[in-house]
């Protein structure tokens, strides 16, 4: 779901410490669910008619939190997302492993914490304010893409952040009650953690509502985790992705956070992991349609497909450059409407 109004942040928090670097295996084939008998669920994103016009002097400045997967989704020959992104007027930066100020007793750069439960560290810990201070003063490039060759001056106006793949592993019950942040065992914890449920993510994003209500003047965009190839808990990670679109922003003033569903994207290919399927009417898709966001989940005699369609290799859940790429083409034109509704305060 997005909320119209937005500071747009992009911290792509991606790979946890079980994400490594840039996938160099051969794809594998990943065919997608039998097209027979679909049911498509699609949601329009209520907006307004206003879009960015990418054509002004001084660019926009974004930042993107993110590891390994974010990295590829940005490089040129993979995602190709940071030069799109340049194309569209925004000026790049992002952090990786090894950025920024020491967290916690054990001092572990906060650039390597991008796991759910860690945006508490980011967002609301008593660090937080250092932290984001830094965020939005950071123009350095921490991986390689290209972008523009100076910066415009001023802050970071868009904070975009994602989690890794490991991040869809949640446990427990989609539906078990959410516990009050004080009782949340999740923060500041790992993917790899068994308080890592869905009931306990859904805390942390609610819980940093209260931080982005402080700061209408920064647009948030929130990047799902991708998906697994192992089905285990793929269910859970459908329901909660599913949640964080449609109801997370229910009773928030502000209009200043946007949800982006980057899993969801790459849920549907164009035959194999090699071969995307942006443009096509069938699928599983988050773009824009008729001047309007449109969220939509494809359901065919199989089912809903939650599981990975651009796996890198049957042991590596980096998506590929084709899914990367499907996932550039989607999500700019989003961005660049979603940018100008916060805007225009609509």
């Amino acid at each position: 779901m997005m909320h119209a109004g937005i500071v747009l942040i992009l911290v792509l928090f991606s790979c946890c410490a079980l994400c490594t670097g840039p996938a160099t295996e051969e794809p594998c084939e990943e065919p997608v669910p039998d097209p027979g008998c679909e049911e498509t669920r699609a949601v329009d994103i209520p907006a307004g008619s206003v879009t960015f016009d990418p054509t002004g002097d001084k660019p926009v400045r974004l930042i993107f939190i993110h590891h390994s997967c974010g990295e590829n989704w940005l490089t040129d020959d993979n995602g190709n997302l940071a030069r799109a992104l340049m194309q569209n007027n925004y000026f790049v930066s992002d952090t990786n492993y090894g950025w920024g100020p020491g967290y916690g007793p054990e001092s572990y750069p906060i650039g390597d914490m991008t796991d759910i439960g860690q945006w508490w560290a980011w967002f609301r810990s008593p660090q937080a304010a250092a932290i984001m201070d830094r965020v939005y003063k950071e123009d350095g490039q921490h991986s390689a893409y290209t972008r523009f060759a100076e910066s415009p001056g001023g802050e970071n106006e868009i904070i975009m952040f994602k989690s890794c793949f490991p991040n869809s592993a949640l446990q427990g019950n989609a539906n078990d009650p959410v516990p009050s942040i004080d009782n949340n065992p999740l923060r500041e914890d790992g993917a790899w953690s068994e308080y890592h449920t869905v009931a306990n993510a859904k805390s942390i994003y609610l819980d940093l509502l209260e931080y982005f209500k402080t700061r209408p003047d920064k647009l948030f965009i929130i990047v799902t985790a991708p998906p697994l190839s192992d089905g285990t808990h793929a269910a859970n990670a459908r329901a909660f992705n599913t949640w964080l679109v449609n109801d997370y922003l229910t009773g928030y003033a502000g209009k200043n956070v946007v949800v982006y569903d980057f899993y969801n994207v790459l849920t549907s290919n164009g035959g194999s992991s090699s071969t995307n399927d942006a443009g096509k009417e069938s699928g599983n898709h988050h773009r824009m349609e008729n001047g309007a966001v449109r969220h939509t989940v494809e359901s065919g005699m199989m089912g809903t497909h939650n599981t990975a369609a651009y796996a890198s290799g049957w042991d590596d859940d980096h998506p590929t450059a084709a899914g990367n790429q499907k996932a550039t083409e989607e999500f700019v034109p989003v961005l660049n409407h979603v940018y100008a509704q916060w805007k225009a305060g609509t």
